[in-house]
């Protein structure tokens, strides 16, 4: 339930952050940044649904997923398709993220 959690809330993220980079980087009309905000917001709200005890945790663990969800964004999206070091690199930080998630603790 964490991934899927994680996963919608980076499509969140990088929706409402992107509404920000059309705007100020292409020329959007200010309108964009409206769903851009609540977009963002539905991000935190989610990412604070994560079981966890500490929130620092929950975003690191977090960030690994982010980055993989990035790079579908490049290619679905912004169509450029990823080149091999970010294949490697975000299959780096799914290792982190796993590591974070499924660390035995006390």
């Amino acid at each position: 339930m964490t991934y899927l959690i994680y996963t919608f809330a980076a499509l969140f993220e990088i929706a409402g952050c992107f509404a920000f980079w059309a705007w100020l980087r292409l020329a959007k009309p200010v309108w964009w940044l409206a769903p851009g905000m609540a977009s963002l917001a539905l991000f935190a709200w989610l990412l604070a649904l994560v079981p966890s005890e500490a929130a620092g945790r929950t975003f690191a663990a977090y960030g690994g997923i982010y980055i993989v969800a990035s790079l579908l964004w490049l290619w679905l999206v912004e169509n450029r398709v990823p080149d091999r070091w970010d294949i490697g690199g975000g299959l780096v930080c799914l290792a982190g993220t796993a590591i974070i998630l499924c660390a035995p603790r006390g």
